[in-house]
């Protein structure tokens, strides 16, 4: 269940799994989440990484971290799923979009830990990335992956997004939603 006390997109989002799981918190990505972030990437599987990275990619740069955790809440944003671990917040899901050379479009990514995958966590980091980029003005939310992901296949299915083959790399999907 995906619930919101307050009704406001920017607070922090509490649900518990069906399982013995602890509380999930969805929230805005802060600045000072940069060691956070790069845990999180670096606890990901290679495979895991591969997907998301397109490639292989063993940590995030300083400068990649900035980026991922510097958002303008306009043309770019980020949301992380939380548990609390040891009394630490621990990330273990990312959704985020970043700026297009079209001011209503925005490319999207989600990554969810491996530990926490399958248990509709992408979906509901990605529900709540839609509804806040549609309060925001974006028209369409894309993503590029590559043709084997099949859970990104399953959720872009799931949630109502298009697919076709990247027209550059015949490895790559494109999916795309309009808003």
């Amino acid at each position: 269940m995906f619930t919101n006390s307050t009704g406001d997109v920017m607070s922090s989002t509490e649900l518990r799994s069906q399982t013995t799981h602890p509380a999930i918190s969805i929230r805005p990505i802060r600045l000072t989440d940069a060691d956070m972030e790069a845990e999180f990437v670096r606890r990901l599987s290679p495979k895991t990484k591969h997907f998301r990275f397109l490639g292989g990619l063993k940590e995030l740069t300083p400068k990649m971290l900035k980026s991922f955790c510097d958002v303008d809440y306009h043309h770019s944003m980020a949301f992380v799923a939380t548990v609390s671990q040891n009394g630490e917040e621990t990330e273990i899901g990312v959704s985020r979009y970043a700026p297009n050379a079209n001011e209503d479009v925005r490319e999207m990514a989600v990554t969810v830990a491996d530990d926490w995958q399958h248990q509709g966590i992408g979906t509901l980091l990605t529900e709540k990335l839609i509804a806040f980029a549609r309060d925001h003005g974006v028209k369409t939310l894309y993503s590029v992956d590559l043709a084997d992901n099949t859970s990104m296949r399953q959720l872009a299915k799931e949630i109502g997004m298009s697919a076709r083959r990247d027209p550059e790399d015949a490895h790559q999907v494109i999916y795309s939603l309009t808003l």
